[in-house]
């Protein structure tokens, strides 16, 4: 394990904010500490002086809050992604934006992903609803080799669970905004517009790991659905604005849709009485398909910190113009 990273060569430890106007970030604290007891943190609502923060650590942050700060050096998600950052306008663009970037990251995520395409393509909630009440009734069984799926987005994450899946023998193709030249044997690639509709009607499954840009915002619509082949089974494991809730309702009561596993929902929480529940062709999860370490956070923020402070720019940069 690394050494924790030291001060500038002022002495003065860094001071780094905790921002989010939807989670408690204080949880995150203890780990800053166990690595830096002398560390100074700060949260939105009592920042203090704004030039002594040179790091801010963010989820959702408060918008305009970042652009207050007039000696940040890094802006630094919680996740993998970045968009809940860039939707603030007012976010300083000479700050790097750095994601998360982590192996139990990747890992969580992979094992979600295999998750939802076998519980699906084996028939389990229907094996969960009769285990309840006392059926024995077997659905059918289909090998993987015959089973197709399709993950838009082919980043760290998606080859990720991509290479997961074709171990089990599933057939797995994947799609990104530009072509993926060294995709590993047995994954076929699709890329950019006229590469979509080849891999939605080759897909029994669509897996949605793509970043959230103005050009993915509501990728999974009637256009998308109308593509596949009847009967597919959709997995939301990207972000909530991915998903239009009205276009997916309307796809699985048609049947042009079997079945959604979603663990990102346009709203969230998922409030009570949402269309999405209690429906047995939609499985919600509450966005906890991978979940990066505390120590893992404090640690890759220090680092990245002392990356910038060195005159350098950490490897899991953002870049603004794409917004991921």
């Amino acid at each position: 394990m690394s050494a924790a990273p030291r001060e500038p060569a002022s002495g003065r430890p860094p001071c780094i904010a905790l921002l989010s106007r939807v989670l408690d970030m204080r949880y995150l604290v203890p780990a800053f500490q166990a690595l830096r007891p002398d560390i100074e943190w700060r949260t939105g609502d009592a920042l203090g002086n704004p030039a002594d923060i040179v790091a801010a650590l963010c989820w959702q942050p408060q918008p305009g809050l970042l652009q207050t700060l007039p000696n940040l050096r890094l802006i630094q998600s919680i996740g993998a992604g970045v968009d809940h950052i860039y939707a603030d306008p007012g976010v300083p663009r000479h700050v790097p934006v750095c994601r998360m970037s982590e192996a139990g990251m990747v890992a969580g995520m992979t094992t979600y992903v295999v998750w939802a395409v076998i519980n699906r393509h084996r028939y389990f909630p229907d094996y969960v609803r009769n285990s309840a009440l006392g059926i024995w009734q077997e659905s059918p069984i289909v090998p993987p080799s015959e089973h197709r799926v399709a993950i838009a987005g082919l980043g760290r994450l998606g080859l990720a669970a991509a290479r997961a899946l074709s171990s089990l023998g599933y057939r797995v193709s994947g799609w990104s905004r530009s072509p993926k030249p060294d995709l590993p044997e047995g994954i076929a690639g699709y890329h950019g517009p006229q590469g979509l509709p080849g891999l939605l009607a080759e897909a029994d499954t669509l897996v949605c790991l793509l970043p959230l840009t103005d050009e993915t915002r509501g990728f999974l619509g009637a256009a998308t659905f109308s593509h596949l082949p009847r009967g597919a089974h959709v997995i939301n494991a990207g972000r909530g604005d991915h998903l239009v809730a009205a276009d997916l309702l309307a796809a699985l009561d048609s049947g042009q849709l079997g079945y959604a596993t979603l663990d990102a929902t346009p709203e969230e929480p998922l409030p009570p009485g949402h269309a999405f529940w209690n429906r047995p062709d939609i499985m919600v999860t509450p966005h906890i398909a991978t979940r990066t370490p505390a120590a893992a956070i404090a640690r890759q923020t220090l680092e990245n910190l002392a990356v910038v402070q060195a005159g350098g720019m950490p490897q899991a940069c953002a870049d603004a113009a794409l917004g991921y």
